[in-house]
């Protein structure tokens, strides 16, 4: 098949939900291939490892590769940028990762404020809660479920949680964490709701997507995919 485009994903070895979710948001005729970095050895460690998972992955002649962990791209101050830079580094390919997808995301559906949702111990809530505020973004409201392996959490109990903690001040609601299933009730959350719901997984979609230059809406992952897509500059 000639495919419009080829994205690349670095994920967490025991991920086992933003492959199935980009499989299902992409836009017909892209294609997704994933690569695996191993989830217990830390997000430093898991950097380390960036290089040669990137050089193989450009062997499949991608068009962008996206670095798929949330919480190991915004461990410390710049490490998203410094993810990018080695992918680019290794394979010539246009690189971000799904914390600066998340940025450009909010970014794009003009938000200010949000209401964050995670299955983040409160170390890590707080860890992202700075690092948007980094950027000019206030979270109105969080909660994280101090769960690890998030996997096993059907979409309803992850829709429950979006909205607890959903207040009347907050332009969007963001679900954090590639490895936690909401696709299913995106939509459904966007109709109630009457606000933009991101996820990781459908931002980190979304802007690889862009940053291969790709413009035709997608038919799942919420406003975002279906709204928003249009070439922009790679910064």
């Amino acid at each position: 098949m000639d495919w419009k485009k080829k994205l690349g994903f670095i994920v967490p070895s025991w991920n086992t939900v933003m492959e199935y979710e980009c499989q299902r948001m992409a836009p017909e005729g892209v294609s997704v291939h994933f690569t695996r970095v191993d989830h217990g050895i830390g997000a430093e460690k898991q950097v380390e490892e960036v290089p040669q998972l990137a050089e193989l992955l450009g062997h499949a002649n991608l068009d962008a590769i996206c670095f798929g962990c949330t919480v190991a791209s915004f461990v410390r101050p710049g490490i998203d940028q410094e993810i990018s830079e080695i992918i680019e580094q290794k394979t010539n390919v246009p690189a971000t990762t799904t914390t600066t997808a998340i940025i450009q995301a909010l970014r794009e559906m003009d938000v200010s404020r949000l209401a964050l949702a995670s299955p983040y111990r409160q170390e890590l809530n707080d860890r992202l809660i700075q690092f948007l505020d980094g950027y000019g973004f206030e979270v109105t409201r969080e909660r994280g479920l101090n769960i690890r392996g998030a996997s096993f959490l059907p979409p309803e109990e992850v829709e429950a949680l979006a909205r607890e903690v959903d207040t009347p001040d907050a332009d969007a609601i963001l679900i954090s964490c590639t490895n936690i299933r909401s696709l299913e009730v995106i939509d459904q959350l966007e109709a109630d709701l009457g606000k933009p719901v991101l996820t990781s997984n459908a931002a980190a979609l979304w802007y690889t997507l862009r940053v291969a230059g790709f413009e035709e809406p997608a038919t799942a992952g919420g406003t975002l995919l279906r709204d928003h897509l249009s070439t922009v500059s790679h910064p």
